[in-house]
């Protein structure tokens, strides 16, 4: 894949955009992978030969576009993983969702995957979930909200099916809303972390402009 958006890289982590309807890492379909991609990169570029090891730290589902960042060593990818463990590894996305939302609130729900989707279980069957949002806009002649979305949880398809079992389904989503044919209204927009050596806080931050979000007039 040309045209790679890298936000920073050094010798120990890279991060980069994922754009839309790429896998994150490969899957049975042998599609194209954030994972295979950034790797072919970093063997070019640097002159590598053999093996390149690069460690997928989390996941964005393959409709969703956005920041993400991944390990160039085996130390960077489990001190990654302890961030997240230990919430210091903070996730904040943009979403475009059908409907009126309140203004701000918290999602609490077990999520239990089934197969190729996830549904709202019980505790003693499900894993808890738990995001926070605000309304940043709205639009009245579409019935579109825009939201601001602090992920508490990493669960399968969260976002998607927490609105969705509460009438707000993504604009776009075709597994658990209405809409075909469209682009999924979610975008990793922000991601803050400790850097795994220096330990100082990295922050990126990238606005989405393609549609639904370029029907809003996003802050920078």
């Amino acid at each position: 894949m040309n045209n790679l958006n890298i936000l920073y890289e050094d010798n120990h982590i890279i991060v980069v955009i994922k754009p839309r309807d790429i896998l994150s890492q490969s899957d049975i379909t042998e599609n194209q992978d954030m994972l295979t991609i950034l790797k072919d990169y970093i063997k070019t570029k640097y002159n590598k030969p053999g093996n390149v090891y690069l460690g997928l730290v989390h996941r964005l589902d393959k409709p969703t576009s956005g920041i993400m960042v991944f390990a160039r060593t085996s130390k960077a990818a489990k001190r990654l993983q302890e961030s997240i463990k230990d919430k210091s590894f903070k996730k904040t996305y943009l979403a475009v969702c059908h409907g009126k939302t309140p203004k701000e609130g918290t999602f609490i729900d077990y999520l239990e995957k089934q197969g190729t989707k996830s549904i709202i279980s019980t505790k003693d069957k499900g894993k808890y979930a738990e995001l926070s949002f605000k309304r940043l806009d709205y639009l009245e002649q579409e019935d579109l909200s825009l939201l601001e979305i602090n992920l508490k949880t990493g669960r399968n398809h969260q976002i998607r099916l927490q609105f969705a079992s509460r009438n707000y389904p993504l604009y776009g989503d075709n597994k658990y809303g209405i809409d075909t044919n469209k682009p999924l209204g979610l975008f990793s927009y922000k991601l803050e972390f400790p850097h795994p050596t220096t330990k100082s806080i990295l922050s990126f931050k990238s606005i989405p402009t393609y549609t639904p979000f370029k029907k809003f007039k996003i802050n920078s």
